[in-house]
């Protein structure tokens, strides 16, 4: 054994099905290893987890730990170009991240299995010699601030900081994580603190081999996987760092018997009850805080979520164990109310503390605690594959928790019934040791208290102790009762057997002019699953706004209805989704195939039934009313997408229209609806996985007989089974659409250069293009100009038409970021004709790398086969014909195409641009008004032509077509044809 090591761990539990090959190992400077060897990976992958949070930064540098995991990207002593690991993995096909939680820091990459060394090699200076230099530290100073610009109107972000803050105020799980320009700049200045050196000294301090977890993947050898990760990691220094543990929890008697009241930014609204617990990852085997959340959060019949749904008081709830730090953990119940619910939180209370007492008077359950263990044991053995990049990331921070023999078990396996844990932590959800936190807008105006980072309005009052009382000394409830065994755990995982006459690749086995049948079998996975889609189209589904809504209420009621009874199926690994587009109801249904076809038959049954009641309708028509109020909260870049997907699209109803037809959406009007919704229909079926050709069938026969014998339904004529397409912009065109929007301080554009129909060589051509410029224009616009936290470039593709996209969400005015982009742009023709023809082949192989990446999951293969299916493409092995072309490709096609689209005066560029324009506070931003404006907006930069100020290298006239009416704007131009192909040839001769 190599003298570095101290320990090699060899006999890993993983699943049966699970035909990695894995090796642990300890070095004697302490750093913990997972080695996965896959000799048939298409992509390699690391990832390595420091021990170490922001629950350490230093009191007076909040975000320290953050911008050190921001720096670490950006140059090392051996690799000192700041774009080096980035550009190196681009031109691998590889992509890179990181995450910077409480406790732990995490990073990760993904890369060509052929480059891993040289990525690993990178990679592994981050912990050794990074550089933290004076230029890129006060630059990326800016993408920190901006990051935390983008999350200072989310909710969630406001809510989990207000949790800590208003916790133990001492205690360093109270800390401001992400940090900003004020923490980290501002302040630091003040105090005379340098933050290079305090970076330089939290990285010598902290990042110590002993408290480090390292998880490999490789298409290599468990020996050679050694050999590489000796030589680069076991000489990490040692510096016999002490996991930081807190005892004391942040959650003490003064936090306790207290209500919060919170004012949202959008129109939410919900109650979180919170309970401090000990620490339970030490008790892993046993899993109490799992056994007790599986109860107290189960929504089958007897359920506590099934009765606050019948008082029309909640929509949603949650429940079980969140993490917390080392030595401390919490328990919730979390729910979201409705509108009369927010009038009823105390007897809500009430309620979970009469539920939680019916769990005392049954006692602890073996057969309750043996059923989650069974399924817990189900989920590991037939586990899917993942992205290697988030499993050895998950692996990573696995090892942090468990032993190394356990590190791919761990949490699955529980196997001490334990009772007594079990009823310490149900002991824990006392009154006396809760506190409650209610979100509306209700409480605008009412509140007293600014929380310091996110500037959230929120009061904090003592619970009386009356109130307290009466809670302690609850009535039994008899409405609640305990689950009944699941009926739904599949017994049957048998696999079909794979003949020479198995249909490998979609193929149609039955066609009609009511039905279309697409069927394969998996000889992929071979796993004892199976995944059913079906698309119902109905003329009738998005035929005007009102048709629109109602179609979305159908479904909304039906998974209402569905959710008590289909409950067990989710649990036991056999899942539905049902959800509306612009074509009628799609419905899904993945996981074990043992009991698809009960579950179907009760989707059906409840689907055609349609037993729903007006109050239901009331609240499940309110929640979607303030989703629709609420889109002026999501972030910058969000509405650019939509708008421009709004512009180019043949048809899609506003949101301002849709929300006006809400007054028309009536409750009777639903139920006239129905029977028109499903008079003609076509139905297109995929059925992919360990199923026969013979079950596929009879799951699509229940469908339409179904539909046959309750609405006598007749087929869509094909003159009917139209598809949307997307408008043309003309050679030449350059359009501009502004917005406003007063809600984040930043503002976004996107810039669409739209290209031509979806066909193999404009597929390659545009995916290489996107391939080149990708790193360059992160590097140049986010990391060198410091634009925006969010800068992307890449494909879009939609109703089979395809083009260049970037985005970009800035404090800077969109108009100064397009002319920014625009330079860029005019820049990328020297920088592919200065390309060497090693680099070129390079991106060239980066491209096939990525689009050669197998699926890891049957789920993920079924998406790509049934995304052929209903963009009517059928090409089912895309993959390997376009690689193939791709490999056809000279630089000088690249430079022709780019001198065809994309140039100033490219003969065929079509370009849109999408300007959201911030009208918020620069300071911090006000909350939602309620109403939604329907009017354009124009912003005050709309000019025709914008020439660049000073800011600039060089002056960039952008002559533009303001589109002051969207659909004035689409109906003067033409649309794109629809694909073309013949299904004959994929009909199964079977």
């Amino acid at each position: 054994m190599n003298p570095k090591i101290k320990e090699i761990v060899n006999d890993i539990t993983k699943p049966d099905e699970d035909n990695r090959l894995y090796r642990g190992i300890q070095f004697k400077n302490g750093l913990k290893v997972l080695l996965i060897s896959d000799s048939t990976t298409d992509k390699s992958s690391a990832a390595l987890d420091v021990n170490i949070g922001n629950m350490s930064d230093p009191d007076e540098l909040p975000g320290l730990a953050h911008f050190c995991e921001h720096m670490l990207f950006l140059g090392t002593k051996k690799y000192p170009e700041e774009n080096n690991y980035n550009k190196f993995l681009s031109e691998h096909g590889g992509s890179s991240n990181a995450y910077t939680s409480s406790e732990n820091t995490n990073y990760y990459f993904d890369v060509s299995p052929d480059h891993l060394t040289g990525a690993l090699d990178r990679f592994a200076q981050f912990f050794v010699c990074p550089l933290f230099t004076e230029s890129a530290t006060s630059r990326e100073l800016n993408a920190v601030n901006s990051e935390n610009d983008k999350n200072i109107q989310n909710d969630s972000w406001r809510m989990h900081q207000l949790e800590k803050s208003t916790f133990n105020p001492k205690h360093p799980y109270s800390k401001f994580g992400t940090g900003n320009k004020e923490t980290l700049d501002i302040i630091p200045r003040q105090l005379g603190l340098n933050v290079r050196e305090e970076l330089l000294k939290f990285h010598g301090k902290f990042y110590s081999s002993n408290i480090m977890a390292l998880a490999v993947l490789g298409k290599e050898s468990l020996d050679e996987l050694t050999t590489l990760v000796t030589s680069l990691f076991s000489d990490v220094e040692n510096k016999n760092v002490t996991v930081p543990e807190w005892l004391d929890h942040p959650f003490g008697a003064e936090q306790a018997q207290t209500k919060l009241t919170v004012v949202p930014i959008m129109d939410v609204r919900s109650l979180n009850i919170t309970w401090p617990t000990p620490d339970l990852h030490p008790y892993y085997k046993s899993n109490p805080g799992h056994y007790l959340g599986h109860l107290i959060g189960h929504e089958g019949p007897g359920s506590l979520l099934s009765e606050l749904k019948k008082r029309g008081w909640v929509n949603t709830l949650a429940a079980g164990e969140g993490e917390g730090g080392k030595g401390f953990m919490f328990f919730s119940v979390q729910v979201d109310l409705t509108e009369d619910g927010i009038e009823h939180v105390e007897d809500i209370v009430s309620l979970v503390f009469q539920y939680l007492k019916m769990l005392k008077k049954e006692g602890v359950k073996e057969w309750i605690f043996s059923e989650c263990q069974k399924l817990s044991a189900m989920s590991f053995r037939f586990k899917d594959k993942t992205k290697p990049s988030d499993y050895t990331s998950k692996c990573a921070s696995k090892m942090q928790i468990f032993p190394l023999k356990e590190v791919l078990s761990g949490g699955y396996f529980y196997d001490l019934f334990k009772p007594e844990l079990i009823d310490m932590v149900l002991d824990k959800l006392s009154p006396e040791h809760l506190r409650l936190c209610v979100v509306g807008k209700k409480f605008a105006g009412t509140t007293n208290v600014k929380e310091k980072w996110y500037g959230t309005d929120y009061s904090i009052t003592k619970i009386p102790k009356d109130v307290i009382d009466g809670w302690r000394n609850i009535e039994l409830n008899e409405r609640f009762l305990l689950p009944e065994v699941n009926d739904f755990i599949p017994t049957n995982f048998e696999l079909l057997p794979i003949t020479p006459k198995s249909i490998l690749l979609p193929s149609i086995i039955h066609e009609s002019n009511i039905s279309r049948i697409w069927y394969c079998q998996d000889s992929k996975f071979k796993l004892p699953k199976a995944c059913f889609t079906v698309q119902i189209f109905s003329s009738s589904s998005y035929s005007d706004p009102l048709s629109a809504n109602l179609t979305f209420m159908y479904g909304q009621m039906l998974k209402d209805i569905l959710n008590e009874y289909l409950y067990a199926a989710e649990l036991s690994g056999v899942k539905y989704d049902l959800n509306c587009n612009a074509y009628g109801l799609q419905i899904s249904i993945g996981g074990y195939n043992d009991k698809q076809q009960n579950l179907l038959r009760k989707i059906v049954e409840k689907g055609l039934q349609f037993d729903v009641n007006k109050q239901r309708f009331d609240i499940l028509l309110e929640n979607y009313v303030r989703a629709l109020k609420n889109f002026r909260a999501e972030q910058p870049h969000q509405h650019a997408i939509y708008y421009t997907s709004l512009l180019i699209s043949e048809q899609q109803w506003t949101k301002e229209e849709l929300l006006e037809a809400t007054e028309e959406t009536k409750f009777e009007k639903l139920l006239n609806f129905v029977p028109q919704l499903f008079g003609q229909v076509f139905l297109e079926a995929f059925v992919y996985g360990n199923v026969s050709i013979e079950k596929a069938k009879v799951m699509v026969d229940l469908i339409e007989q179904a539909l046959i014998d309750t609405y006598k339904t007749r087929p869509l004529l094909p003159s009917q089974q139209r598809r949307f397409r997307e408008v043309q912009l003309p050679d030449g065109g350059c359009y501009r659409y502004c917005r406003e929007n007063d809600v984040h301080k930043s503002s976004s554009l996107e810039i669409y250069y739209q290209c031509c129909p979806q066909e193999t060589h404009s597929n390659m051509l545009l995916e290489l293009f996107c391939q080149i410029i990708s790193e360059p224009c992160y590097d140049i616009l986010r990391t060198q100009e410091q634009l925006g936290y969010i800068v992307f470039s890449g494909v879009r593709r939609l109703h089979g038409v395809q083009g260049l996209r970037i985005i970009v969400q800035s404090d800077r005015s969109p108009a100064y970021v397009e002319q920014r982009i625009e330079l860029f742009m005019l820049k990328m023709k020297k920088y592919i004709e200065e390309m060497t023809e090693d680099i070129f082949q390079k991106h060239v192989n980066a491209v096939a790398t990525k689009r050669l990446e197998k699926p890891k999951r049957l789920a993920a293969q079924n998406h790509r086969y049934w995304s052929e299916i209903s963009n009517q493409f059928y090409n089912f092995q895309r993959d390997e014909v376009e690689v193939s072309h791709l490999k056809t490709l000279t630089k000088k096609d690249i430079i022709n195409f780019y001198e065809e689209m994309f140039a100033s005066d490219a003969p065929k560029r079509h370009k849109l641009s999408v300007h959201v324009v911030s009208t918020a506070s620069p300071s911090l931003s006000p909350t939602v008004d309620a109403n939604v404006d329907s009017s354009p907006t124009k912003s005050p930069l709309s000019t025709n032509v914008i020439t660049n100020g000073d800011e600039t290298d060089s002056n960039i006239d952008i002559k533009f077509q303001p589109i002051e009416d969207v659909q004035s704007f689409k109906r003067n131009l033409g649309l794109f044809p629809l694909p073309v192909s013949n299904l004959t040839m994929y009909k199964s001769k079977l």
